[in-house]
């Protein structure tokens, strides 16, 4: 299947200011002898050649698991649409896969479904569990990047609302799919 599918771009969302970490770069963070950041890079690095970090501090430690890292066009930590429109930006790919940097247990398949949902549909998709979307687990077309500017520039600083305005494919996907985990807070990494 990964064959067939349009090459894309990987974004990793690290700019966060990790308030529920008490401050630290969650993507930093240690797990299983390693940074966070580090075992979704394992799992995307063979997906493209254009892997994009979006991050706001800690440029040099990222750097070593992106081909280019990007930070928000605003100061003080906007939040995910400001990173995904900063990462759409500099995108060499049609197609940009989204992730967090705090969701290691991510793997290809679900990646692969999601590419594949996109491109049937020719669509933005996004991961959707128990009912409730989860924009940190999408593919999203870079011509969406006008449409997502607007928002911003309208004053909408939710991602997953300003998607909302969009064609929007949801994967389904069980609400105990641990690879939809994300470690929002020290309990999760022991």
């Amino acid at each position: 299947m990964p064959a067939a599918l349009p090459p894309c771009s990987i974004l990793i969302l690290a700019g966060g200011r990790g308030q529920r970490m008490g401050g630290r770069d969650k993507g930093l963070l240690q797990w299983r002898g390693e940074p966070l950041v580090a075992h979704i890079h394992r799992v995307v690095r063979g997906l493209s050649d254009d892997l994009v970090i979006s991050c706001n501090r800690n440029r040099d430690a990222y750097a070593a698991y992106a081909d280019q890292c990007v930070g928000d066009a605003e100061a003080d930590y906007p939040g995910p649409l400001a990173g995904v429109i900063a990462g759409l930006k500099v995108a060499r790919h049609p197609w940009v896969v989204v992730l967090a940097c705090d969701s290691p247990r991510v793997d290809q398949a679900l990646i692969d479904a999601l590419r594949g949902l996109a491109a049937r549909r020719d669509s933005a998709a996004m991961v959707r569990q128990g009912g409730y979307w989860q924009p940190m687990f999408s593919v999203l077309p870079t011509r969406l990047l006008p449409g997502l500017e607007q928002a911003w520039q309208a004053g909408e600083r939710s991602l997953q609302r300003a998607l909302s305005r969009e064609s929007l494919e949801g994967l389904e996907c069980a609400v105990d799919d641990e690879r939809l985990s994300n470690f929002n807070s020290p309990e999760w990494l022991r």
